[in-house]
């Protein structure tokens, strides 16, 4: 049995990186989306044991709109791509290359029990390049194919050296095979078929028997002529190990899918919901139809659901025809290979046992599987058919005159696959590329229209998404997915009368209740979001909140664990202020799942509303105990920690702003708050260091150009102070406060008393009740020495606010004045010889309208007393809900759908 050479190694590395060179620069598409971007257990955040207990796509295994693929090892690699490179597809793309080539040289290996040196290495070759590859390899979830290949065949490797040269068992390559089989299945389902293989190998090429021979010992044990013979006996020894491990790798996988299969609807695979015959013969005309994909892989479609392949529904239909060839081509295969002992039968016994055993998953002939076709599963399949190829130029090959002609058809046979997979892998660029290609192969497949408009919708250009979603839906009228595509569609262009029209279209497409029957086995988990999309569109008009509450109570009585009917329900409640059942719905929703941090988010809003801080921070802390960089909870908790106006919390506080600016560096509002922190902590230096980021990022950012302003003028830099309520001013022209301080600046510190009373007089314009303003201006028409015209605005500012002491006793101090002066006979309203005394008392300034500051200070609106808890905006929080997955889902009306509205302190 010769070895694999270097140079064979280099050869067939060559030959896959050429190929699959320009995979590197595709992106995340199709299923790639879901089990990569949206998967969360990739993120290091996730514990590791969650790989453990969801399915491939990052759903738990116990959820029944799981779809009960368990591959923790894929998901594992999935992860460690994701701790290199985070998102990086390219890194993604690469691993699968180099997994393939592995898989190349590994089947070389196995080719080489078999086959002899040339034929096992052109078997290598067309492997390498067999365009039916490209969504194996170049699909990023194609890996879970690529990783259980290589363990699939590691573990037929291992099972060849079971026997010794004495012909006695050697047990430990067994045990390393079941090892290696386990692997194999975590990595995907179909790896558990090479015990089958293994099985085909010892009884027929190890052991030597036909099939003649086997019943020939079977008849004369029954009839009690001889017992089995010792070899027959360590056969059935090794076979019974291998079954019973099998067994029990059987009995866990049932086990971890809960004893449930997975929940399929007519559209993914409508053979399978068929009544006999058509579902019989449908399913039969599928294997063929794969075998004309090995043998001429010209059209290659990313996805074969729904009307790709017209059902087979009478006998008379002519395709039944290449169902008959098929069989009777694989009859004669089996056969020959079972007959007689010769290396050619064992070698097509091996490849038939190759292409049969590893596609029965996925065959549909003893249960439904969610596709119709999908050429990824033909991947190990296509090893067999590969040996058959080599084999046949084997013979072809050894007769004189047709050496020539085999090679050359050989060279053409690599270099047309070679190219076409070259070029196929470009169909990988983009989704939209991707399901334009497919159209191209099928344009009977409505969920190939809807996935070319989802790609457009992610371009944001809905207008033409909607022509394909619409076509989607005369291509299939009963599509629930499609008709909610068109109702998102319309509501992003905002046409929501048409919205709702194809959403209520959507609804009544829905099966109706059975009584007694478990409405949750007849429909697809996402068709049930059309109730949450509907419910979204109409609650946007205030009259119609109890309309959309009873379509999320209808969704929950049709599914009772619809996680995302008791979120949204949540938010609606929420909006309606009814806070018990808000809180309701989101613990219910976190009985459901305990590990979303989202819940425990946005149940920590609805504690903020019911003004239970202490319990919204806990709560804060759960989301963040398990996503330690959820952005919302960061800002939200820290918020509540500096209002509580404790400082123990500040340094957790800062750190957790400091973490929000980390993953959100761009947003002014993280460094306002960080800003507002250390004024709190009169940390001057560092608070002007944060104001100015802030409004570098948001040029005319209001509360940030206003509290540096502030900052400026408690610390005594009143002239730093005017240049920025400048520009405060210039874009937010009616900001009153703003005005005040500029004022107080301008009249105490600059004595610019013209520009002083021009700031209280526009606040006065803008709104004359204004006690502060109007206070200020009498303080101003005093400085003029018009005492009059102070006592007259004086009289009215304390018609505004007769409670308020300061004014009175400051109207006191005016008319004391005019008393005085006209006893003296001075005139009271010049300037000229009226100076007043230092020894005279004056209206003095006033902290906040209510008490007096030190003596010798003029009147005016001091600027300490500005700041001082006067109208703080505080954060508008929001609750972040999960996105809607799956065809034709509209996200959910979420109130996280903005973090602009953040806490000022004016």
């Amino acid at each position: 049995m010769a070895v694999v050479s270097w140079k064979e190694i280099l050869l067939l590395t060559g030959l896959v990186v050429g190929c699959y060179w320009n995979s590197l620069s595709c992106g995340f598409v199709f299923d790639d989306v879901s089990a990569i971007l949206d998967n969360k257990d990739l993120r290091p955040s996730t514990p590791l044991r969650n790989l453990f207990l969801n399915d491939f796509w990052g759903t738990p295994m116990a959820e029944e709109r799981s779809h009960k693929s368990y591959r923790p090892l894929t998901v594992l690699t999935f992860r460690l791509n994701y701790l290199f490179s985070e998102l990086s597809a390219a890194s993604y793309h690469l691993l699968n290359v180099v997994l393939h080539t592995v898989v190349c040289v590994l089947f070389l290996r196995v080719c080489r029990l078999f086959l002899d040196k040339t034929s096992s290495l052109v078997a290598a070759l067309l492997f390498a390049v067999h365009p039916i590859h490209t969504e194996a390899v170049t699909g990023v979830v194609g890996r879970a194919e690529l990783l259980s290949s290589i363990f699939l065949l590691a573990a037929f490797l291992a099972y060849t050296k079971s026997t010794s040269a004495d012909h006695s068992i050697v047990w430990a390559p067994i045990a390393l095979t079941v090892i290696l089989v386990a692997a194999a299945t975590l990595c995907k389902e179909q790896g558990i078929t090479v015990v089958g293989i293994c099985c085909v190998h010892e009884v027929f090429v190890a052991q030597g028997f036909t099939l003649p021979m086997l019943l020939d010992t079977l008849r004369h044990v029954l009839q009690g002529k001889d017992g089995f013979p010792y070899a027959v006996l360590q056969t059935l020894l090794k076979l019974i190990v291998l079954v019973i491990s099998t067994l029990l790798l059987v009995i866990v996988r049932v086990q971890v899918i809960q004893s449930q299969l997975p929940v399929f609807t007519r559209f993914d695979n409508p053979a399978a919901v068929s009544p006999t015959p058509t579902r019989q013969l449908t399913f039969n005309y599928l294997l063929p139809v794969n075998a004309w994909l090995l043998l001429n892989p010209s059209e290659l479609c990313c996805d074969w659901t729904m009307g790709t392949i017209p059902l087979v529904e009478s006998l008379i239909d002519l395709r039944n025809l290449a169902t008959l060839a098929f069989y009777m081509f694989l009859g004669l295969l089996a056969y020959h290979s079972l007959r007689y002992r010769h290396s050619s039968a064992k070698t097509v016994i091996m490849a038939l046992s190759l292409i049969v055993l590893p596609f029965i998953p996925a065959s549909n002939l003893f249960f439904p599987v969610g596709f119709v076709v999908a050429e990824r599963v033909l991947y190990v399949p296509s090893m067999g058919f590969c040996v058959l190829v080599a084999h046949g130029f084997k013979i072809v090959s050894h007769k004189g005159h047709l050496k020539r002609i085999s090679w050359l058809i050989i060279g053409v046979l690599l270099t047309t696959h070679a190219v076409k997979t070259f070029n196929r892998n470009w169909d990988w660029e983009s989704e939209y590329t991707l399901f334009t290609s497919a159209l191209k192969v099928n344009k009977n497949n409505a969920k190939l229209w809807n996935n070319v408009g989802h790609a457009l919708e992610n371009q944001n250009n809905y207008a033409k998404a909607l022509q394909y979603f619409l076509q989607a839906t005369r291509v299939q009228p009963d599509d629930i997915g499609a008709h909610m595509n068109v109702g998102r569609t319309y509501k992003n262009l905002n046409r929501s009368k048409e919205a709702e029209d194809a959403y209520l279209v959507a609804k009544s497409l829905m099966p109706q209740v059975i009584p007694g029957k478990k409405y949750a086995t007849r429909v697809a988990p996402n068709h049930l979001n059309v109730y949450i999309n509907l419910a979204n569109l109409i609650r946007a008009n205030e009259s119609r909140l109890e309309e959309a509450d009873q379509l999320y109570r209808q969704a929950i009585s049709m599914r009772p664990d619809f996680k995302q009917a008791y979120i949204s329900r949540g938010e609606l409640l929420l909006k309606m202020n009814k806070l018990t059942e808000a809180r309701d719905a989101y613990l219910r929703a976190l009985e459901l799942d305990r590990t979303n941090a989202d819940l425990w988010y946005n149940l920590a809003i609805v504690n903020i509303e019911m003004k239970d801080p202490s319990e919204a921070l806990k709560n804060f802390n759960h989301a963040l105990e398990l996503n330690p960089r959820h952005k919302l909870a960061l800002f939200n908790s820290a918020l509540l920690m500096q209002e509580s106006g404790e400082p123990k919390f500040w340094p957790e506080a800062n750190r957790r702003f400091l973490t929000y600016v980390e993953e959100e560096p761009d947003d002014a509002n993280g460094y306002f708050n960080l800003g507002m922190l250390a004024m709190d902590a009169n940390e001057n230096a560092a608070a002007e260091r944060w104001m100015r980021k802030a409004i570098g990022l948001q040029a005319g950012f209001r509360s940030a150009l206003f509290n540096l302003a502030l900052l400026y003028s408690q610390s005594k830099r009143e002239m730093d102070a005017l240049p920025v309520l400048d520009e405060l001013l210039h874009h937010h022209p009616e900001h009153i406060k703003g005005l005040i301080l500029k004022g107080d600046i301008l009249m105490n510190h600059k004595k610019d008393t013209h520009g002083a009373k021009a700031c209280f007089e526009r606040i006065l314009h803008m709104d004359p009740t204004n006690v502060q303003g109007k206070h200020n201006l009498c303080v101003v028409y005093f400085e003029e020495r018009d005492l009059p015209r102070a006592e007259h605005c004086l009289e009215e500012t304390l018609a505004l606010a007769p409670n308020e002491e300061y004014v009175r006793r400051h109207l006191n101090i005016v008319r004391g004045k005019m008393a005085a002066m006209s006893a003296a006979g001075q005139p009271l309203t010049s300037a000229e010889g009226a100076t007043m005394s230092a020894k005279e008392e004056k209206p003095k300034r006033v902290k906040e309208g209510v008490e007096e500051v030190g003596d010798g200070e003029e009147e005016g609106r001091g600027a300490d007393a500005v700041g001082k808890g006067a109208g703080d905006e505080k954060n508008v929080r929001k609750s972040s809900a999960e996105s809607l997955g799956g065809v034709g889902v509209d996200q959910s009306e979420s109130l996280a759908s903005s973090q602009s509205e953040k806490r000022t302190k004016e």
